[in-house]
């Protein structure tokens, strides 16, 4: 009776063990047998220009126009005084540049007193002009009439 496996057998408490196992392994069984949702994955790919920041140089229109462009592109020529802008449907714009130079005050000022100065000149060359300076004559006027002009004597009749 002491070495007895069978004598506090409670076959209840191996039945129930057994039965939430069970139930355990029909829960993983159903969760691994239902559909996986998959997320809903949207992709968008734009196709992006690989070299828009780098300047494109070219040395006339013809380079330009041959050139397929993705969006607008400018290219510039060597001296960096033009500029052609081309766009996707083929059209070109051109536009001459200049270097606008900074001025400090010194600079301003200079540019302002040479205006000025221009200005001064140009009023006195108007000035010139609208009152013509004669030169003093050094012989005295004499009040004999020339020979080689004849004198008309004036009637006191009207012609008709």
């Amino acid at each position: 009776m002491y070495n007895n496996p069978y004598v506090n057998y409670n076959p209840q408490a191996n039945i129930d063990r057994i039965n939430s196992q069970i139930n355990e392994l029909e829960k993983i069984r159903s969760q691994l047998q239902q559909p996986v949702q998959p997320t809903n994955l949207t992709q968008n790919f734009q196709i992006a220009p690989t070299n828009r920041e780098v300047i494109r140089y070219a040395s006339s229109m013809e380079e330009v126009q041959r050139d397929m462009v993705v969006g607008d592109t400018p290219y510039f020529s060597k001296d960096m005084s033009v500029v052609w802008i081309k766009n996707p449907k083929g059209e070109i714009k051109t536009y001459e540049l200049n270097e606008i130079v900074a001025k400090d005050d010194k600079d301003l000022k200079i540019e302002y007193l040479q205006a000025q100065i221009e200005e001064l000149k140009r009023g006195m060359r108007k000035h010139e002009s609208d009152n013509v300076i004669t030169k003093p004559i050094a012989e005295p006027i004499e009040s004999e009439e020339p020979s080689d002009v004849s004198t008309i004597s004036k009637s006191s009749k009207k012609s008709k």
